[in-house]
């Protein structure tokens, strides 16, 4: 679908992605332009949606092109050696406050996506996300020592009360960003709350 955009040359898709994000994250999905993204980007609006065929295919793509480029990334940094459940996802929190710091405006693009609540594209974003938690939860969990988990509970339904767990704390960490005047993730808060959680799950699923 995006193959003639992706046969440009590197530079010219930077600017036009690097535009459009920044129109997305300052904006939201309704009030961003599409003339502000061209005139950020240095191309004509024609060229635009010779590429997208319009701004909801453009959001769509920015979504999924974040996305890959984050998961990519983490995935070269985390070290899948690391057998023990909690030890590996408190890996997994650190990374992505580096990423943060090193993709900022990728991360600010993704963050205020996943506040979206246009109706336009309200049901795929939410499609897309669900997609990417489970295939990344089946990748991530790969190699994991489950053998230190008690024996006298079942590890599907500790798995999923874990993840339950992290979810909502997610959850709650979009609902403050979306109070705030700024929009702005405090993911030091959500770290030192996962740390705490961790260490109650382990005393109630580890073995001792």
């Amino acid at each position: 679908m995006y193959s003639k955009f992706l046969n440009l040359d590197a530079e010219k898709q930077d600017r036009m992605i690097n535009a459009a994000m920044k129109e997305f994250a300052q904006k939201g999905y309704a009030l961003a332009s599409t003339n502000q993204i061209v005139k950020e980007a240095g191309i004509s609006k024609g060229l635009l949606f010779h590429y997208f065929k319009n701004k909801k295919q453009l959001f769509l793509f920015l979504f999924d092109y974040g996305y890959d480029m984050i998961v990519e990334e983490f995935y070269q940094k985390v070290d899948l050696s690391i057998k023990d459940f909690f030890a590996r996802s408190r890996e997994a929190i650190m990374i992505k406050m580096e990423l943060l710091t090193g993709y900022p405006d990728v991360f600010k693009f993704m963050e205020n996506a996943l506040l979206e609540d246009s109706a336009e594209i309200k049901d795929e974003l939410e499609k897309k996300k669900k997609e990417f938690l489970n295939i990344n939860l089946e990748k991530f969990y790969e190699g994991i020592d489950y053998s230190r988990f008690r024996e006298d509970v079942n590890l599907k339904i500790v798995l999923k009360v874990i993840n339950f767990t992290l979810e909502k704390l997610s959850d709650e960490a979009l609902y403050e960003a979306k109070l705030s005047p700024t929009h702005e993730f405090n993911y030091e808060k959500l770290r030192l709350e996962t740390e705490e959680y961790f260490e109650v799950l382990k005393q109630c699923f580890y073995k001792q």
